[in-house]
């Protein structure tokens, strides 16, 4: 794999940043919904515990992404992780299916990882 990108460098270009603004943008729409169903969290009675568990996965997702803007390996493999995690809480908790998620992984899987595997021997 060394020998497919040697040319590359550690600079940041303009596909790199514009995946990770394209994950932060889908991964903000994840938690705009999640405030939402926390405002209305009485007349959809959700329960309690349920936003501790969705809040810090936002989190996780939030930090995914810096940590991969700092070419932290840990974030490649926390982000998806986090994303399929907020689907999942929303399928068993809620029942509902967001699109956000699957476009957010979707985004990951085809345009991120063009972006981040010709920089993965500067990842750390």
């Amino acid at each position: 794999m060394d020998e497919n990108f040697k040319n590359e460098d550690p600079k940041k270009d303009m596909g790199f940043i514009l995946s990770l603004g394209a994950l932060l943008l889908f991964s903000l729409m994840g938690i705009g919904i999640d405030t939402d169903e926390f405002l209305q969290r009485v007349e959809l009675n959700i329960p309690g515990n349920y936003f501790i568990f969705i809040f810090g996965v936002d989190l996780l997702m939030i930090i995914g992404v810096v940590l991969i803007f700092f070419y932290r390996k840990i974030g490649v493999y926390l982000f998806p992780a986090a994303v399929f995690m907020h689907y999942m809480l929303h399928n068993y908790y809620l029942n509902t299916f967001l699109y956000t998620d699957v476009t957010n992984l979707f985004l990951f899987i085809s345009i991120g990882l063009v972006a981040f595997i010709p920089k993965w021997k500067f990842f750390k």
